[in-house]
């Protein structure tokens, strides 16, 4: 406990000194809580499983207290910070590094395949974040659907959201039939609120994602995302009842959907399977 506190502190100290030197004031509205304690940063660092050949993406990385570590061990790394103040700060804490690009830009409006030309060649590469609690959902869901998928994303987000990514049967959701069927989720490690600087409300999680070479199932991802939308369009409500407002058919047509793939239309959506929404995909569209 002692150890952890002290660790703690060291990088508390470092973080308040860089805001008091270059005059910076963290933004709420931009979610930045900067990551003070080394044992949590040692423990995203493991669960990334670098190598000198990898090529690193990371989504935020604020003071650059993960990125320092990551450019050291890597072979090329891109970042990627909305915030003008802290990208200045970054360039010039890393100018000593030929194996870095800072880019400076929303990265929900960006294409992965464009973050991917940095590396100069088609490659693999991994995904590790500290991600703003407000867009965690959306960027993960980003590079699932990317044509070019990570081999490994390590990502802390809020623990709640992890909680709901590795949920099975019984309290699934959209974003987690969408991890579950490109990728393998895992909590590595749970994160206290006190590991950050400002303190958050909530904890927080790292999350890894272990992407498939191939998705699960093989079906044309557009139109079945479209029937897992629909199935969880209202998720409180029965299957026949979402899934005939999400398809706009009606409760007949839903039923005899229903039947035929051995669903029982009472159940909730959160206790779908994925091989049962992929049956239903089947059904839907092929009448398989």
């Amino acid at each position: 406990m002692r150890r952890q506190q002290i660790n703690t502190n060291s990088l508390l100290g470092e973080t308040k000194r860089i805001l008091r030197h270059f005059n910076l004031k963290t933004k709420k509205g931009l979610g930045q809580h900067f990551l003070i304690d080394r044992k949590i940063l040692r423990t995203v660092i493991i669960a990334s499983e670098l190598n000198p050949k990898d090529n690193i993406i990371e989504i935020g990385p604020g003071l650059g207290i993960v990125t320092r570590e990551l450019v050291r061990m890597v072979r090329y790394l891109i970042a990627v910070e909305l915030d003008h103040q802290l990208v200045d700060v970054l360039k010039r804490d890393l100018s000593s590094y030929n194996n870095v690009s800072i880019i400076e830009d929303d990265f929900l409006k960006i294409s992965i395949n464009t973050l991917l030309e940095s590396f100069q060649s088609p490659v693999n590469y991994k995904v590790v974040a500290n991600l703003p609690y407000y867009i965690a959902t959306p960027a993960i869901r980003h590079f699932l659907e990317a044509t070019c998928k990570p081999q490994l994303m390590v990502v802390m987000v809020q623990k709640e959201v992890a909680e709901a990514i590795i949920a099975k049967h019984g309290r699934t959701s959209i974003l987690s039939m969408g991890v579950h069927f490109y990728g393998e989720p895992k909590i590595i490690a749970y994160v206290p609120a006190r590991s950050f600087y400002p303190v958050p409300k909530v904890d927080s999680a790292i999350l890894q994602i272990r992407l498939y070479a191939q998705p699960l199932f093989l079906v044309d991802e557009y139109s079945f995302f479209q029937l897992v939308r629909a199935a969880f369009s209202s998720p409180r409500k029965q299957v026949i009842n979402s899934l005939a407002q999400g398809l706009k058919i009606s409760r007949l047509e839903t039923l005899t959907l229903l039947n035929r793939a051995n669903i029982d239309y009472h159940r909730r959506p959160g206790t779908l399977k994925l091989d049962e929404l992929v049956k239903l995909w089947e059904l839907f569209h092929h009448g398989g």
